[in-house]
């Protein structure tokens, strides 16, 4: 076995369901035409438009804040932010053989924009407002050439730049109220801003279009208008609507060869733009506020990426958006299969419940509830009803296939419903809520009545777990206890304390043991019979453990939290033998796939990650 040898493998990260649609232009497609690739925490995906296949660039330690492609396709910048005082790293990285070729690192804080130069020689890269600074780098040797204050002092902080289309030595940084273009003096190692006059116009500055031949360039402002300056005498030249201003600004623009434009903006409207006088020809509405518009080729396609985390394909012709990818925008609090199928899974994040089709790695149905947090779910095991508990106190049950609410049962806790479980039998509901109680519900044809509550518990119930039976179950709370109840006769069979807030509690499939897991770091193996400790093992070096799932055999167990690791262990051996990195946000809940194809795990920076389950033979 691995895990005797001393020896831990690696997981295979197969799938990633995410994106980071926060991040400006973050939604790059590759100029071989073939790949998008896109940040997700701090990780960045590569993505094959026909197969699906997905590729990762693991290295940074925090999310990532930007991404850019060479123009020749060779290589990949990212950047990331930091916490404040430390350095911001921006990484190299060779996009064929999809490795690291160099850490860059000066700016602190944050990197806000990167920027290659047209033959691929030099990188420019744009520090956060702490950083203040712009710095270029030469590709090859991989070293700063020289460094200087993004901004005079009057201005506002820069947010964006972009390098020239035809000429290395020339770049252009733009924000609040600045429009700079920079002239690069090799010899000297000097970097020589020149600014750009706007007349009477204040302006924000959110993107920056070069046009092809490097005369004019394109700024969209938060004011919802485009500005056109002139690159070589730099003054601006016109700008425009002059009345009908874009709604919540213009936040992505595209140059079209014919000279005319793609404008993205805050309200979720992609139009396409005459180029002479801005007129709005034709126009559509995407989910959320548009902050990345990349070009296919020629610009024949193109996708637009949404702050809600959606991705669309809009072919230029008909002009019509197709939904190619769409994900949590917010911390996902749970996952869960239903009994005896792989190939689906309901997540549950603020605002939503969501069924995903494994095999694909798509979306089948979105259940929103505006404005409440789902904190727990689980699929009845007759596959008839989706139940739900939501920070609002109540309980919501859907239908699994329409997402139709079939009941809700009001006021069902006083403090929030925090964790929630099902009998085999789908005639009873066990609840646990914000302020400890554990309530059980019947459920019948038509009604739903409360059966009995359980006051123990002094602090919010984190998860229950029912016997096969349905004559026992256990409930693990953050006030350091997990109890086990007889819930036929509705009395507590045995207590569980321990120094820790308890996150996690499985059953092994054998029913003679459960283990445990919380804020202490340490998985408990306990006995069912007295609640007396069998063992302790140290489960994780930093932060909490806030899910496990256990094999159908007993065998093997998974768990997952703040460490960001997916860490699969010998039941037995009390020892780890895979581990999977990936996640940058803390990991909520995790589950082994009925089947043992597939972990699925789910974090608070909204990602779902799908891991092959090792072959352990």
């Amino acid at each position: 076995m691995a895990a005797a040898e001393g020896r831990v493998g690696e997981l295979e990260l197969r799938a990633a369901i995410g994106f980071n649609g926060h991040v400006p232009c973050g939604l790059i497609c590759h100029p071989d035409k073939e790949h998008v690739l896109y940040p997700l925490g701090c990780t960045v995906v590569i993505q094959d438009l026909d197969s699906k296949k997905q590729t990762f660039l693991h290295g940074h330690t925090n999310n990532v804040s930007c991404v850019v492609v060479s123009g020749n396709g060779v290589y990949v910048a990212s950047g990331q932010v930091t916490f404040l005082g430390f350095k911001a790293d921006v990484i190299l990285w060779d996009f064929q053989r999809k490795e690291l070729l160099a850490r860059l690192s000066l700016h602190k804080g944050k990197v806000e924009g990167l920027a290659f130069s047209p033959n691929s020689l030099y990188l420019v890269s744009l520090g956060g407002q702490d950083d203040g600074s712009v710095v270029v780098w030469h590709v090859g040797k991989r070293e700063a050439v020289c460094g200087s204050p993004a901004s005079a002092r009057s201005a506002g902080s820069a947010t964006v730049v972009v390098c020239s289309s035809r000429r290395d030595e020339m770049f252009v940084t733009a924000g609040n109220g600045t429009i700079r273009v920079w002239e690069l003096d090799l010899a000297n190692r000097k970097i020589r801003p020149t600014e750009c006059q706007t007349g009477q116009l204040r302006r924000v500055i959110t993107c920056v279009k070069m046009a092809d031949d490097d005369n004019y360039f394109y700024v969209g402002t938060s004011s919802g208008d485009v500005l056109k300056v002139n690159t070589n005498n730099k003054l601006m030249t016109d700008y425009g609507p002059q009345k009908e201003k874009f709604s919540s600004g213009v936040t992505a623009l595209l140059l079209l060869k014919t000279g005319d434009l793609i404008v993205g903006t805050g309200g979720g409207i992609v139009a396409l733009c005459k180029g002479s006088n801005y007129k709005v020809m034709k126009k559509i509405q995407v989910q959320g506020a548009v902050t990345s518009l990349t070009c296919r080729g020629q610009g024949h396609q193109f996708f637009v990426g949404t702050n809600e985390c959606q991705i669309y394909r809009i072919n230029y012709t008909a002009f019509k958006e197709e939904l190619i990818a769409a994900c949590h925008n917010e911390a996902v609090h749970d996952i869960v299969f239903p009994l005896g199928t792989s190939d689906l899974f309901a997540t549950c994040s603020k605002n939503d419940i969501r069924v995903w089709h494994t095999p694909e790695n798509r979306e089948l149905l979105r259940i929103v509830v505006p404005n409440v947090t789902c904190h727990a779910v689980e699929f009845m095991s007759d596959g008839k009803s989706i139940i739900s508990a939501w920070n609002d106190g109540k309980i919501r049950a859907f239908m699994p296939e329409t997402g139709r609410l079939m009941y809700v049962i009001n006021h069902a806790h006083s403090l929030g419903v925090t964790a929630i479980a099902a009998t085999s039998d789908c005639k009873r509901i066990i609840s646990g809520g914000g302020e400890g109680q554990v309530r059980v519900w019947e459920i019948g044809e038509r009604t739903h009545k409360l059966g009995e509550v359980l006051k123990e518990h002094v602090s919010a119930v984190s998860c229950i777990k029912i016997k096969k039976n349905d004559r026992e179950c256990v409930t693990a709370s953050l006030d350091g206890t997990c109890i086990i109840w007889d819930i036929v006769r509705f009395v507590r069979n045995q207590m569980i304390l321990a120094n820790t807030l308890f996150k996690c509690v499985c059953y092994h499939p054998e029913e003679y043991q459960i283990i445990t897991s919380g804020t202490d770091r340490r998985i408990g193996y306990w006995e069912v019979f007295d609640g007396s400790a069998i063992r302790e093992v140290e489960g994780s070096v930093s932060g909490s453990i806030n899910g496990m799932d256990i094999t159908s055999d007993g065998a093997y167990f998974v768990t997952g939290g703040d460490d960001h690791l997916v860490k699969l262990w010998d039941y037995n051996e009390g020892a780890v033998t895979h581990v999977g990195v990936g996640h940058s946000g803390n990991i909520a809940r995790l589950k082994i796939c009925p089947g043992k194809k597939y972990i699925v795990s789910v974090s608070a920076d909204g990602a779902i990650l799908l891991w092959k389950y090792p072959d352990l033979h």
